[in-house]
């Protein structure tokens, strides 16, 4: 079954170097533990003389934490990848689809829950690699999310900033859901809102109802709030995401509105008033390429920091999502089967911040053999039945978490191994590489 992944600056997707074969990940199956032989333990204060050839792309809700609560296989694990004094063995990034927040204060997050220090550059937030999309760094850009939302854009490189917020003041006739928030008296038109020019929609916002109205007002008037258009623009604005998981795992029972959810009703919304499809410039985050891409650049720069001199062979990528997490490594390991020694840039012919990854020093050209996908379930994935054992089954009956712009491919999303918890993981991929610390 096709791919088509609405990645990268142009609308191209990823058509042309995706190839047909399968992953060759085992078929999910029920959680077991990983740990059936001899387990690798952790000697006080070891550490491993040999260079690592592998690194760790770890999600964080659902396999480090369940909303604020550590979850307990995690301070095992990090136990195994770590020294007394906090230094990771072998190499590991945080990939996750949060956005609603900042590298610094996601690092902070994690070094409490883990008990170590977590350094802000292993933290990979679902719109970190906005930072290589240049083209967009200079127009003036709508904002939407919720937490330092207007910080993190301009941390990332956007000059002229514009939030949900700005444009419910300048015209507050426009948002009207909220009877109490309506004006009671007719407000002067603003004289110098500047013409937005693209939307990031960073992740879910609080008030969906606001939110959802503005952003579909910006992409009718083509920019020009309070400006009545006598046809719909279209190709409308260009639009840039971040985070597509439709729903996400906390404390509760079972699993909450994601960022994907907002995107359903936006998308839904714009094709019921105009008849036209909603399109998107870029789709970032897990389980886009770009991202595994960007985590992988990470991970080298962690073994050249820190004096490993082997080449990097192998990512193992660990997630709780089978739409996100286990779809993300497994598209990203065709990726890399398809590469060979074709430049980044083929990852989209006609995108430019690829060139900007090729030429800033933001990407190194060269790449991991292969990105093996686990799958843990203490969050998102329920065993029982994310997906039917029967490949033979009509998967049209299988409900599809995914965006829509990422088509269903029952190979994507079948991980490579299944384990109970993110201590098994590490254990089993120990085992693989026969890793020992001396």
């Amino acid at each position: 079954m096709a791919v088509c992944c609405s990645l990268h600056v142009s609308r191209a997707a990823l058509r042309g170097w995706l190839p047909s074969a399968r992953t060759g990940g085992a078929a999910s199956r029920p959680c077991r533990s990983s740990s059936q032989g001899r387990p690798v333990g952790r000697a006080c204060g070891a550490r491993q003389t040999t260079s690592p050839s592998f690194g760790f792309l770890f999600d964080i809700d659902g396999v480090l934490l369940r909303g604020r609560l550590v979850i307990p296989a995690a301070k095992k694990a990090f136990q195994k990848l770590t020294d007394s004094k906090g230094r990771f063995h072998v190499p590991v990034a945080f990939v996750t689809n949060a956005g609603n927040c900042s590298r610094n204060s996601k690092a902070e997050e994690l070094s409490d829950a883990l008990g170590f220090k977590v350094s802000p550059e292993w933290v990979i937030l679902s719109h970190s690699p906005l930072r290589l999309f240049h083209q967009f760094h200079d127009k003036c850009v709508l904002v939407c999310g919720q937490g330092p939302v207007e910080e993190n854009a301009r941390d990332l490189g956007f000059h002229h900033v514009v939030t949900i917020e700005d444009v419910r003041k300048a015209f507050p006739l426009l948002d009207m859901v909220d009877q109490s928030r309506r004006p009671k008296e007719l407000p002067p038109a603003p004289a110098d809102f500047p013409t937005i020019e693209a939307v990031i929609l960073f992740g879910e916002p609080v008030r969906w109802e606001t939110c959802l109205q503005l952003i579909i007002d910006v992409l009718l008037s083509n920019g020009n709030l309070g400006v009545e258009l006598t046809s719909v623009p279209y190709p409308h604005l260009p639009i840039l995401a971040c985070n597509m998981d439709l729903l996400w795992m906390a404390e509760a029972k079972m699993p909450r509105f994601g960022h994907g959810t907002f995107l359903v009703c936006l998308e839904n919304i714009y094709k019921k008033m105009t008849g036209k499809e909603l399109k998107y410039e870029a789709l970032i985050g897990k389980p886009s390429t770009v991202t595994y891409r960007y985590a992988e650049h990470v991970i080298k720069q962690q073994m050249e920091s820190w004096g490993w001199t082997s080449p990097l062979r192998q990512l193992y990528a660990i997630g709780d999502n089978p739409m996100a997490d286990i779809y993300g490594a497994n598209l990203y390991n065709r990726y890399l089967q398809a590469q060979a020694e074709v430049s980044v840039t083929a990852m989209a012919a006609e995108s430019e911040e690829h060139v900007e990854m090729q030429r800033d020093h933001s990407v190194s050209i060269t790449s991991a053999e292969s990105c093996q996908s686990i799958l843990v379930c203490t969050g998102v994935y329920n065993p029982q039945g994310d997906v039917p054992a029967d490949h033979n089954e009509n998967m049209l009956e299988t409900v599809f978490h995914g965006h829509r712009d990422f088509h269903f491919d029952p190979t994507l999303v079948e991980a490579s191994h299944v384990v109970h918890d993110v201590n098994d993981a590490v254990e089993l991929v120990f085992q693989k590489e026969n890793w020992k610390l001396e």
